[in-house]
């Protein structure tokens, strides 16, 4: 999974390989994505070559080598069929790719405060949403690693203030603290459930209990 900053370098760098045969410059680069110092572009470079998408060729200044094309290999472990990439020259990212605000952390553990304002973006292929509104979340803890969901992880959530027995929801717990649990309703209370035997379902007054989201996609970076 790409930020929208590592997305737009790599882009960037794609294009100026394939007009000139040479990479950009640091303040090329700098300009481009509308940064203020090098040591961003810096830490954007070595997050793509982390991800294998870039190398730097040794002995050769301004020598950067694309190894995956800035449309490739958007990873998902739920509900994403690759035979949708890459783009057909005719198409754009428009076409093919939503903008999905993240919008912090979410704890898979003990509640934490409540979800922040935006951080990032990501890119993702319309093939894997719906057409409702929708944000990420970046997971931490290990409260719902029996569901398949790890510290570390990036969650897309679909907004929606209401959920079905078994969803896994984005609760916020007294206006204050958001937390990612199995959500079941039982006349006037409401469990939240860990998928982990180490911790314990808490039960709540539904009124004590607004839903913000239910999870709909997972996404996970292998290193």
């Amino acid at each position: 999974m790409l930020t929208e900053k590592q997305f737009e370098l790599l882009k960037y760098i794609h294009q100026r390989i394939t007009e000139n045969g040479i990479s950009p410059s640091y303040d090329e680069m700098k300009v481009a994505v509308n940064l203020h110092s090098k040591s961003g572009i810096h830490r954007l470079i070595n997050a793509l070559e982390e991800r294998g998408y870039i190398r730097r060729l040794p002995n050769r200044a301004r020598a950067l080598e694309i190894l995956k094309h800035p449309f490739d290999n958007i990873e998902s472990n739920i509900n994403y069929n690759k035979s949708t990439m890459p783009l057909d020259k005719h198409e754009t990212m428009n076409d093919t790719f939503v903008e999905i605000p993240i919008m912090g952390n979410i704890a898979a553990g003990s509640p934490i405060s409540a979800i922040q304002e935006k951080i990032d973006n990501i890119h993702l292929p319309k093939g894997m949403l719906g057409n409702h509104e929708h944000y990420a979340l970046k997971i931490r803890g290990d409260s719902m690693i029996e569901s398949g969901i790890f510290d570390g992880d990036t969650v897309i959530v679909k907004k929606c203030q209401t959920a079905q027995n078994g969803d896994i929801i984005v609760a916020l717990v007294d206006g204050e603290e958001a937390t990612l649990k199995r959500f079941r309703k039982k006349g006037d209370s409401i469990a939240l459930e860990p998928s982990n035997k180490s911790y314990e379902t808490k039960i709540y007054s539904s009124d004590r209990i607004k839903i913000q989201g239910c999870l709909v996609n997972l996404i996970r970076n292998y290193h």
